[in-house]
């Protein structure tokens, strides 16, 4: 029993807690882990002000190349957090770079650009309500490619072990150089932190 506990760490010698006292209590299971990496934070993305991003309306029937915006953002952090480049939606390439912000019912969202399934341009989608006998739940988006739909609100498809990737968004005041209403701010984004 005495070498199952020195090699799983718990009487190893070199592990140090430290116990002064300060202001702010230690953590004594910090960095105790030697499995658990951790990563440093994914940084923020200035999109845009909300009074650019249209909003998706009923006529449209909720389709949503017209009224949404596609940003390149590459995964290994060359681009520059304060201009993402914007992606042309009617020539999609390189769709794992991009994430794909629009307005639905006064809120934004933004999730990756292609489809987790097919690596289709969901911006060729469409939104639709997740109802139960006649009662909103949430909001899906159908890949048109197969039919594939995805909740906007929790990323999980109606089949299969396919979840659709959603960005953070933080609304900030806008920085005094530009111009804009008294309500109006910039959106911001950043691929979801993950949890634990």
């Amino acid at each position: 029993m005495k070498h199952r506990q020195s090699r799983l760490g718990f009487r190893n010698p070199e592990l140090k807690v430290s116990t002064s006292k300060s202001s702010k209590a230690p953590n004594e299971f910090e960095d105790m882990n030697p499995f658990q990496q951790q990563k440093a934070a994914k940084a923020w993305h200035r999109i845009g002000l909300v009074s650019r991003i249209p909003e998706l309306e009923n006529h449209d029937g909720y389709r949503m190349a017209p009224k949404c915006k596609a940003f390149i953002i590459p995964k290994d952090g060359t681009s520059d957090p304060q201009a993402p480049e914007e992606a042309d939606l009617d020539f999609s390439f390189n769709l794992a770079n991009q994430v794909l912000v629009f307005k639905y019912q006064g809120k934004v969202h933004a999730v990756d650009h292609q489809c987790p399934h097919a690596t289709f341009p969901l911006s060729q989608g469409k939104l639709f309500d997740i109802e139960d006998f006649g009662i909103k739940l949430s909001t899906g988006l159908t890949c048109p490619k197969h039919g594939w739909s995805f909740d906007i609100f929790t990323g999980k498809g109606d089949r299969g072990n396919y979840n659709l990737k959603l960005w953070e968004i933080d609304l900030r005041e806008p920085s005094s150089t530009v111009e804009t209403s008294d309500d109006d701010k910039e959106v911001w984004v950043r691929p979801k932190q993950r949890i634990g």
